[in-house]
């Protein structure tokens, strides 16, 4: 009986606000219908070149007004184009692909291998022993045998010369099991149980280290100095150095504090950091690290944010020491993109680096081992895409936009990044001549007037100047990225299913986020929620001033996951700026969350800082209207986290909404119907257009 009353109470605190039935017809119909404007066609917003042998000259169509096309055709030497010629057919051959990246960050190296490779020499684990097998006489040496601390597993990594090997010894533990029950399978009418293999923070984790192990006789195995690997969170990537005698291995502290490349020299038996990764906060391991080893090791490219930003490195690979800083400045490295090792130079991704321009859009360069000299290979005020290089290599085409400026396309050259011709720039004149509301970027002040902080605008369609409109705010403040749109895109799901609908929506990228520097982004050390809503609100402010129709007395908020935790700590802790949340699968709480997404920020051993950055701590201090939503068997985030928030709001006497999603994974808030539960929620505590 009591549990039939718990029920009740929930199905009468989910239908408490106003409900208008069967209405995700006319939902989708509008929603349609914009989308449809939206997508209006708009000429040449990406260009496909073709290439003559030689890099002797550039084909490709372009759009006309009329909906044809026009073979063009243009030569590199001196950027003159003209249509081409009926005799001139469109050549077969492609940019080479063989210049992009194949292997970004140096891993998956060569696979373990149960013979030597001089083929006398098998490896054998049984029964928790490492059994060596002589193919010569046909004899088996037990080399090892599994224990307290572990056992042997995976295939061995044998040295070029086939005198020894390394192979891990993991503990295994038991780990974490979250329990699901699907209410309403399709394929049958009882309900399923299943469960997920989830460890989380805190958690007692599986550990591993290499061991080395040698074909002769007399010598005994290494195994790692454990003081080298205290409180390990992964050891990875074992290698094998060209003289069979060095062995390395990378090392990720527990909570994130290091990530360091150890040395095992077989022939000395000494052990040693060779590269030192340390941080007091945190070292992005899983976002921002990038290795690859040069010259059988004696170079190695190493990614760090040692001088307060995210730059590349070429380290010495016998010491550790730093040869050259290969990039240095107020900027960041986004992303290595190749590794040239002939021609001693290196392929990036970066942001930041152009003076006056949108420090998040992506730019590409060119640096040289050698000299540390870096060429900008873009240099137009907006973010890049389709980067291809001609076969030769002597040219490059690459793709420039911003939200609110359609695509260009341009032809650069490699030795020196100078423009040689813009083959296109899309014509959005019919997008234009329909009155839909471009996105637009805004930037303003953070908290304390230091930092710029950026975000984006979102009018709904039939913008009436003279009337004021409720403003939602989309927010993801996870700290693995920055999440404002960059690049053309006229509809951004999902802020525009909800504009469309009579609301101003922004997005903003606060403190705590990712691709600035080191101090922007370690503000969300063990402070996750404060996720920049000092920010958030300073920049809502200042946008107002350009757009009075924003009105700030009423203003929403949404996200999802991270996002979800953000939506509602935005109602926890700042309440009287907010009046409105929808937050989908929230991980409210980082120590029921994933153990990696959470341990990096949140740091290990768990703290009281993880009780104080939960929402389930501080659900009593609700304000204003809340509708949390959740995928029933949400793998992703455990559904508990929203359960265990609903259960605290009950017990602080705190109404709220709830629309749980039978059957539903991870991000279900944004299927249709959840989508149009949001916008009738958003009406129902906000209003509209006044």
């Amino acid at each position: 009986m009591k549990a039939r009353h718990t029920l009740l109470a929930c199905f009468l605190l989910a239908t408490a606000a106003h409900a208008d039935h069967g209405n995700l017809a006319s939902f989708n119909q509008l929603t349609g219908r914009w989308y449809g404007v939206a997508k209006t066609k708009v000429l040449n917003e990406s260009v496909d070149v073709r290439w003559a042998p030689g890099d002797a000259a550039a084909f490709y169509q372009l759009d006309t007004p009329e909906g044809g096309k026009i073979r063009m055709k243009l030569d590199p030497a001196t950027g003159q184009a003209g249509p081409a010629a009926e005799s001139d057919r469109m050549p077969e051959t492609r940019p080479d692909e063989r210049r992009g990246n194949r292997r970004r960050d140096g891993r998956g190296g060569p696979r373990g291998s149960w013979k030597s490779p001089d083929g006398r020499w098998e490896v054998a684990l049984r029964e928790g022993e490492v059994i060596l097998r002589d193919t010569k006489d046909g004899t088996d040496r037990t080399l090892a045998k599994g224990d307290a601390a572990g056992n042997f597993t995976g295939q061995p990594l044998w040295a070029p010369d086939s005198s020894r090997f390394a192979i891990w010894k993991e503990k295994d533990v038991k780990e974490r099991i979250v329990h699901y029950i699907e209410s309403s399978p399709k394929d049958q009418l009882q309900p399923k149980h299943f469960t997920n293999s989830y460890p989380k923070p805190g958690d007692v984790i599986d550990t591993r280290a290499p061991w080395v192990f040698f074909t002769g006789k007399d010598e005994a195995p290494i195994a790692t100095d454990p003081k080298l690997i205290e409180n390990p969170f992964e050891c990875r990537e074992l290698a094998w150095r060209g003289d069979s005698k060095r062995l390395t291995f990378e090392f990720i502290e527990r909570g994130f504090g290091k990530h360091n490349i150890i040395e095992i020299d077989s022939a000395t038996r000494q052990q040693r950091v060779l590269v030192r990764e340390e941080s007091d906060t945190f070292v992005f391991v899983y976002g921002y690290s990038f290795r690859r080893d040069l010259g059988d090791g004696n170079e190695i490219l190493w990614m760090s944010e040692r001088d307060g930003w995210k730059h590349l490195y070429l380290l010495d690979g016998r010491d550790g020491s730093t040869r050259r800083q290969l990039t240095k400045g107020e900027w960041i490295v986004r992303e290595v993109v190749n590794v040239d090792e002939g021609n001693r130079e290196v392929l990036l991704k970066i942001s930041g680096y152009h003076k006056g321009q949108d420090p998040y859009y992506i730019h590409y360069a060119r640096v040289s081992m050698e000299t540390g000299e870096l060429i900008p290979l873009t240099k137009s005020d907006g973010t890049h895409d389709r980067f291809e290089r001609s076969p030769d290599g002597n040219y490059y085409t690459c793709r420039w936009s911003r939200v609110n400026k359609a695509p260009v396309t341009e032809l650069r050259r490699w030795a020196d990044g100078e423009l040689v011709a813009t083959l296109a720039e899309a014509d959005d004149a019919k997008l234009r001549a329909t009155a839909w509301p471009i996105p637009e970027p805004f930037v303003s002040k953070d908290r304390d007037g230091k930092y710029d902080i950026h975000g984006i605008v979102c009018l709904p369609p039939d913008f009436d100047p003279a009337k004021k409109y409720p403003v939602i705010e989309n927010i993801y403040a996870g700290p693995q990225d920055s999440f404002v749109p960059k690049a053309w895109n006229p509809w951004m799901q999902p802020k525009h299913e909800i504009a469309v609908h009579g609301f101003i929506v922004v997005q903003i990228d606060g403190k705590g986020t990712a691709n600035r520097s080191k101090e922007f982004h370690h503000f969300c050390y063990k402070n996750l929620k404060d996720a920049g809503f000092p920010d958030r609100i300073a920049w809502l402010k200042e946008a107002a001033k350009k757009w009075p129709q924003m009105d700030l007395e009423r203003v929403g908020i949404f996200g999802g996951s991270a996002g979800g935790q953000n939506a509602l700590g935005a109602m926890l802790f700042h309440g009287d700026f907010y009046k409105a949340a929808v937050a989908d699968c929230g991980c409210h709480d980082n120590r029921m969350d994933k153990i990696w997404w959470n341990e990096q920020w949140m740091d290990w051993p768990v703290g009281p800082e993880y009780a104080d950055n939960s929402n389930v701590t501080h659900a009593k201090n609700l304000k204003g209207a809340l509708l949390l939503t959740v995928g029933e068997v949400d793998t992703n985030v455990d559904p508990s986290s929203t359960y265990q928030v609903i259960n605290a709001l009950i017990a602080a006497d705190k109404d709220f909404e709830f629309l749980p999603m039978t059957g539903r994974n991870h991000g279900a808030g944004e299927e249709r119907y959840a989508q149009r539960r949001r916008v009738d929620f958003f009406r129902s505590h906000l209003g509209g257009p006044r």
